[in-house]
């Protein structure tokens, strides 16, 4: 299962017998994920001019899974008695399969968040395969190659367009804050770096640092046991979806030039009623 992903460097763990339901109750979802993840590429530029943000590549991937029928979906979950309403509780999730028969699978993204969203959506799955909405809960994040790798994918960038003053970065298009700035004259004056060693580590630990979602705070969590008993499936993204051929206008990218892809409104799915 997923065999060619796992090949290409992908991270791949399954918890709860996720395996065993995926691949009974899901071979369709497991060819869909693996037909959109197994598209997905990110150039460096996107990386760059997104500031941390949430890239366009993985915009596109939510565009793909969304036209495969991953879907937005607010799940509401309400207690009656009686009849009478006394309790309402709403999980929206980004993308959610839902096939004919009424198997529902469920997953989000994180790929640049604070870590505590983790949390978040463990819970949220927890709720939702416990009042039966769900059978599985995937979480998309970035692998432990894209996160030990991100330094030096930003200095290849830095070296290859010749980066060697602020002056250069507003050449592409890109504003550093002063504090950013003055992070990276420190690092320069500190350790005799040069401007695009001290810019990219500058750069990774501002926008993509150790307390953002990435493998090894999902993890963490997931080992604690935190969403514990729903089944899971973590799927960690690899470096070797950056690539460096495109030669993309960082500016553009940063000031959101290109047409930015937004989800639609979620869906409302009838109420899980609690007795």
């Amino acid at each position: 299962m997923f065999e060619d992903l796992a090949e290409r460097g992908f991270q791949i763990e399954f918890h709860s017998h996720a395996t065993a339901i995926l691949s009974v109750d899901f071979p369709d979802a497991i060819g869909e994920l693996g037909a959109a993840l197994g598209a997905l590429s990110i150039p460096i530029e996107e990386i760059i001019g997104s500031g941390g943000g949430e890239t366009k590549g993985t915009q596109r991937l939510r565009r793909a899974l969304a036209e495969l029928g991953w879907h937005k979906v607010n799940f509401t979950i309400e207690k009656r008695i009686n009849g009478v309403q006394r309790e309402s509780i709403s999980h929206e999730v980004d993308h959610v399969r839902t096939f004919p028969d009424g198997r529902v699978i469920a997953l989000e993204i994180e790929w640049n968040n604070k870590d505590p969203f983790f949390d978040r959506d463990l819970e949220n799955f927890k709720r939702l395969h416990a009042e039966g909405a769900i059978s599985v809960g995937v979480i998309v994040t970035r692998g432990s190659s894209l996160q030990d790798d991100m330094v030096q994918l930003v200095r290849r960038f830095a070296t290859e367009r010749g980066l060697e003053s602020g002056e250069d970065l507003g050449s592409l298009g890109l504003t550093p804050t002063p504090r950013q700035k003055a992070d990276v004259a420190r690092r320069m004056r500190a350790g005799g770096a040069t401007f695009a060693d001290a810019w990219s580590l500058s750069f990774v630990k501002d926008k993509y640092g150790a307390a953002t979602t990435h493998w090894r705070k999902l993890e963490d969590r997931v080992h604690r046991g935190v969403g514990n008993p729903c089944p899971l499936l973590l799927i960690g993204l690899p470096s070797t979806i950056v690539t460096f051929d495109e030669h993309l206008d960082v500016g553009a990218i940063a000031e959101g030039e290109e047409e930015q892809e937004i989800l639609a409104e979620p869906t409302p799915l009838p109420p899980v009623t609690q007795p």
